[in-house]
């Protein structure tokens, strides 16, 4: 590990110079035909090869036999992902520890595409259709090259079902614990010019918090038209309504600990609450194989988000809410690669174009804590961002020798923001961003089954229109915008080894990776997270530094017993954080000494004390993580998976004052398969959390919550995990 802690730009020489003298010390063979693999449209890593990156892959086949509930289930078996989920099925995903401080409505700092689209929700949090899953592929280190804004650790790209292997149809149901139910209907056909198919689903559950039930229904389907022998065209389109409540935090661990389910919580409720999103995507993907090595690729979309919630309990009765809001998205978008491979070149040119508007209500529901001038129904908030993408990127891959396989990549994007305050025109503002993101990499054969690989890459995230223009709406406070900040920014180092080897008689695929992400120019209110200031601006305010190791051995799935084991070692830090506020209530009127005092009119309301963040870990980033899955086939069509999930210990507060202890999970799944006649049916049982651990869904804690004066575990913000549940369900294609 000594070599993540050398100078940055001494590392990247050392790469360019490593990469150099392999081409120098080997020559050029007939090497046959390479391709270009990235893509951001279609599902492009198949081969591992040549790719310089650490890529994880989950197949449609994984998903479907996982029968999970929501998708962390899924992506905790990657090394290096996170997800942080609350109730219900939609998270936030984290890649390599970034943005894991954070849990409201920010960003994640990962791109999330599904089907070329790139997912960008008002809750920060991703929603999918887990039955309609094709692949997932996780590509992590900075990937701004590829997706440009805020891929500043990596990006989730989702592909959905199609294809010829959908004709037939497909019923399923599945029951399980807290009222969990989920019926599923599907129907396809394939013939010599088209396929195509339409699913409908519908989950459901009760929830096991007070008042956490949430219920989605999805329609979609593919139609793909084959034009002639060398291309096609792929329609693609689904509708989700989805209705959500996420109480279930409670204040303390006296609280979590007397009345887990948050049920007789009558001084808190969560901050957000009663979602309803619908969700809405189109696509069309034209393809053409213009010659033996060459390919044309067009991707059509817009997606729509209209989201309404509730927001901001009332100080005096937290059932009751401030604030209505209700929020419309329009993303539409083009993107065309043409893409040509050779005997030692292959290459890829593109484009990426997008026209996105965000409008933004809120309704007064209640005035008892308004700030100013206030009238139960009128409009708090009315206001419109128009976003404008231009971005072109590229690869080139080299074949050097035989052995060493060179990639670079890069990326120029034209972010131009415009943003309208309907109620206040003095507050408009527009803002532009070009940003340019690159990747170099090189992936070295060292024998015909172990293959080194390594890269330098980045990622950006530009200022959101309310960091510069509107300032934020926290659970307490309005921060001032400033219109003068700049992108953050993420700097990817990462080497690394692959290998299929022989461990007895049965072949075992290891990958290895060391990385490191130097983040800059990390942006946050100046009062600190989520906290009160009347001085308080959004600033470029300090640096962050994760470091690890990934691991991941898989056997292969074929035997009676495999495995797939990961390991990840994370060590995130604040590198540079000098100015961070907590927030404490006053006690007796007055502050502590050092406290900023922040006063309404005469009154003392809140006290800000400060504390230099340099050095201390990132909240919510636990240094080691294992996810450990086996695998018995007892019989014929029987196969039984266990899983033992481990997280160690981790703060949840930046200034490093409250730990959370770690949790081992064990979850149990039973598979059986059998061929009827022309009909193939499916039962599985599932049981997570066998062991019936205690341990929170997520541990927060950012200021004195209870309102006694001092910061400590009785202020943290805790979802307590429901324990064992299960889940029962069948399914028949024919």
């Amino acid at each position: 590990m000594t070599f993540l802690n050398t100078n940055k730009s001494q590392l990247v020489t050392f790469i360019y110079l490593s990469l150099l003298g392999l081409s120098v010390n080997s020559h050029a063979e007939d090497l046959g035909i390479i391709q270009v693999e990235s893509s951001t449209i279609a599902d492009r890593f198949e081969n591992k090869r040549s790719e310089p990156s650490n890529i994880g892959a989950i197949s449609g086949e994984q998903v479907d036999d996982a029968h999970a509930q929501n998708i962390q289930q899924l992506l905790q078996t990657i090394p290096g992902v996170t997800t942080e989920i609350q109730s219900g099925d939609s998270l936030k995903i984290h890649i390599r520890g970034i943005e894991n401080q954070v849990f409201m409505g920010e960003k994640p700092g990962v791109a999330v595409v599904i089907d070329g689209v790139p997912v960008f929700e008002r809750t920060g949090r991703v929603n999918i259709d887990l039955d309609n899953i094709e692949t997932i592929k996780v590509i992590k280190g900075g990937a701004s090259y590829l997706f440009g804004d805020d891929a500043l650790s990596g990006a989730v790209i989702i592909t959905t079902k199609r294809g010829a292997k959908y004709k037939g149809y497909k019923l399923a149901a599945e029951a399980g614990s807290f009222g969990y139910d989920k019926e599923l209907a599907r129907a396809g056909f394939a013939n010599d010019d088209a396929n195509g198919h339409i699913q409908i689903t519908h989950r459901q559950i009760d929830g096991y918090h007070d008042d956490s039930s949430s219920a989605s229904d999805y329609l979609n389907g593919k139609l793909q038209y084959y034009i002639n022998n060398n291309s096609d065209v792929i329609f693609g389109f689904e509708v989700a309504d989805r209705l959500k409540n996420s109480h279930g935090t409670v204040t303390g661990i006296t609280a979590a600990d007397i009345d887990p389910k948050s049920t007789n919580i009558i001084d808190y409720n969560d901050y957000a609450n009663n979602y309803d999103v619908a969700l809405q995507k189109l696509f069309a993907t034209y393809s053409n194989d213009m010659g033996d090595n060459t390919n044309l690729m067009l991707n059509l979309y817009q997606f729509t988000d209209n989201t309404s919630y509730n927001s901001s309990p009332t100080s005096a009765d937290p059932t009751r809410y401030n604030n209505f809001n209700d929020y419309d998205q329009l993303q539409q978008g083009l993107k065309t690669e043409y893409r040509a491979g050779g005997k030692q070149f292959a290459w890829m040119a593109a484009a990426d174009l997008r026209d996105n508007s965000y409008d933004n209500k809120v309704t007064y529901l209640d005035c008892a804590d308004a700030w100013g001038p206030c009238t139960v129904g009128s409009l708090k908030d009315n206001n419109q961002t128009d976003e404008q993408v231009r971005a072109i990127y590229g690869e080139l891959k080299f074949q050097a020798t035989k052995q060493l396989t060179l990639t670079l990549n890069a990326r120029y994007d034209t972010i131009e923001l415009d943003y309208t305050d309907k109620l206040d025109t003095d507050n408009n503002g527009n803002k532009d961003f070009n940003v340019s993101s690159s990747r170099l990499g090189a992936n070295y054969a060292l024998k015909d089954n172990i293959d080194l690989y390594g890269n330098a890459s980045n990622g950006f995230r530009a200022p959101t229109v309310t960091q510069l223009f509107i300032g934020s709406n926290s659970p307490t406070s309005k921060t001032a915008a400033n219109p003068d900040l700049v992108e953050e920014t993420a700097t990817n180092l990462e080497f690394g080894i692959r290998s299929n080897m022989t461990w007895g008689s049965t072949p075992v695929e290891l990958d290895i990776a060391l990385f490191q992400i130097e983040r800059e120019d990390y942006i946050q209110a100046s009062a600190g997270q989520y906290t009160t200031g009347t001085d308080s601006s959004y600033e470029n305010i300090g640096d962050i530094q994760n470091r690890g190791i990934e691991m991941s051995l898989l056997s292969t799935p074929s035997r009676q017993f495999s495995w797939e084991l990961s390991y990840t070692f994370l060590d995130s830090k604040y590198t540079d954080y000098a100015l961070f506020n907590l927030q404490t209530d006053p006690i007796a009127g007055t502050c502590p000494a050092g406290a900023t005092e922040i006063r309404r009119g005469p009154t003392v309301t809140n006290c800000l004390n400060p504390y230099d963040n340099t050095g201390n870990v990132v909240p919510r980033t636990p240094s080691h993580r294992v996810n450990l899955n086996l695998y018995n086939r007892i019989a014929n069509n029987w196969l039984v998976t266990t899983e033992l999930d481990y997280s160690s210990r981790y703060y949840v507060d930046e200034i490093n004052q409250e730990e959370i202890s770690g949790q081992t999970v064990v979850n149990l799944l039973l598979n059986h398969n059998r061929k009827i006649g022309d009909y193939n049916w499916s039962f599985f049982s599932r049981i997570d959390n066998l062991l019936d651990e205690e341990y929170y869904n997520t541990a927060r804690g950012y200021r004195d919550s209870n309102g006694d004066g001092a910061y400590d575990a009785e202020d943290l913000s805790l979802v307590v995990n429901q324990g064992r549940t299960w889940t029962l369900g069948a399914e028949v294609t024919f």
